[in-house]
């Protein structure tokens, strides 16, 4: 199982790592449309900033499924919350009706909302962070 959650961390970071360089090049445009229009900070902002934190959680991600063991919860459930804060994004998308990602219905940027859920499920399993969050209750 560890050898499991170990490759499924790989996989989690280096996804990360993807999207968070495709914020910064290819697909820029596609992730301003994301960015909800309620959020008082200048969207291309945003968009840089959080392809930036991608990128630092994709390779944190790596790097503590690797070598810095010790820090996979804490990495885990930084990569959980990030997840939760991004959502408002996925949101604002379904209710504004706006095209990007290929989701250009409604039903499919709705079906997209289900599957953050999963993501911060796959951070908190793959890292242990689930045995993190038990020690502190």
């Amino acid at each position: 199982m560890a050898l499991i959650k170990t490759l499924a961390q790989l996989g989690l970071g280096a996804f990360l790592l993807s999207a968070g360089i495709s914020h910064l090049e290819s697909n820029r445009t596609e992730f301003l449309a994301q960015v909800p229009t309620w959020l008082p900070l200048d969207p291309d902002f945003v968009v840089i900033a959080s392809g930036l934190v991608e990128i630092t959680l994709g390779v944190l991600l790596i790097t503590t499924a690797l070598i810095f063991k010790k820090y996979r919860g804490v990495i885990g459930i930084s990569t959980a919350v990030f997840f939760i804060l991004i959502f408002p994004g996925n949101i604002n998308q379904y209710v504004n009706q706006i095209d990007a990602f290929g989701l250009d219905t409604d039903t499919k940027r709705l079906i997209r909302l289900f599957f953050q859920p999963p993501l911060v499920i796959w951070a908190l399993w793959c890292s242990n962070a689930f045995r993190l969050i038990k020690k502190f209750r």
